[in-house]
């Protein structure tokens, strides 16, 4: 039996990964073909809200917006957290994150709800856990012909408090901005700067955007295919299972894409899944 040499290792070692990278490669370019949506090459708003369950699910909410965060610095995005509602004692009830660049595109694969399955840190008892979250995407759209008019009237504005960091400015004045748009129920809300009109104009933006979306639609059903279904947080209507115990899994139930490596992929390691399914998408 012919022995096997070393530099024979060495050459296939170098074969698999040349193969591996000829497969990034084609990956990359197919997304440059596949994202061709009117809104793809747009930034986006990303936001994140927990489900039922209090300390849990806040805790969750506040671990997917460290991933997306951590995922946009692998992908050259900068995010700007531009509003936050914070859990009782840890963690987000919601927060938004607007992202730079052709965001959208990518980010759109991850519209939907995330369940993750873990020993519950705050359990004294060491039992398992599931919680929920909801993450919304929506394009970020300016300086667009579409005939969308604001009024006044239509609209109203709320200016409270912001919590959480920024500094006792922030703090101690009433800079935080909460709009409600009367005729569709959509609400927005910004509190990043320290100027309250800053915060206002931000907060336009967002609901212009929204607006914007809900037009490109006649009905509910398309309008979902932009600004994505906010399901109910619960059980049957997640896209994706992140589970530490009694295993380690991240399964996306839409495409089936799966891996072990839980930490990584929590630590921003998400281009497998959003490729996957977008390119299935494309196909069907």
């Amino acid at each position: 039996m012919q022995m096997i040499e070393e530099t024979d290792i060495q050459y296939f070692d170098e074969i698999k990964l040349e193969c591996i990278d000829c497969e990034k490669n084609l990956q990359k370019l197919m997304l440059q073909f596949i994202l061709n949506g009117k809104y793809d090459c747009n930034p986006c708003y990303l936001s994140v809200h927990s489900g039922a369950g209090g300390t849990e699910s806040n805790d969750w909410a506040q671990m997917l917006l460290r991933m997306y965060m951590r995922y946009c610095e692998r992908a050259g995005f900068k995010t700007k957290l531009i509003e936050e509602q914070l859990g009782d004692s840890v963690g987000y009830k919601s927060a938004t994150l607007e992202i730079d660049g052709d965001s959208y595109g990518y980010l759109k694969a991850e519209k939907g709800v995330h369940r993750l399955v873990r020993i519950s840190p705050f359990d004294a008892n060491k039992r398992r856990h599931t919680s929920f979250a909801s993450v919304e995407v929506i394009p970020l759209i300016e300086d667009e012909e579409t005939g969308i008019i604001i009024q006044d009237e239509d609209l109203k504005i709320d200016t409270f408090r912001a919590g959480g960091a920024g500094g006792q400015h922030i703090n101690k004045t009433d800079s935080a901005v909460r709009i409600k748009h009367i005729p569709t129920g959509i609400v927005v809300q910004c509190q990043d700067d320290r100027s309250q009109m800053r915060n206002k104009e931000s907060a336009l933006r967002i609901l212009k955007s929204k607006l914007i979306a809900l037009k490109e639609e006649e009905n509910t059903k398309k309008f979902n295919e932009i600004v994505g279904e906010l399901k109910k947080i619960e059980w049957g209507s997640q896209i994706r299972s992140y589970v530490f115990q009694p295993y380690t899994m991240v399964k996306d139930h839409r495409t089936s894409y799966e891996t072990p490596d839980i930490v990584n992929v929590l630590d921003g390691d998400i281009q497998d899944f959003i490729s996957d399914y977008l390119i299935k998408s494309k196909k069907e």
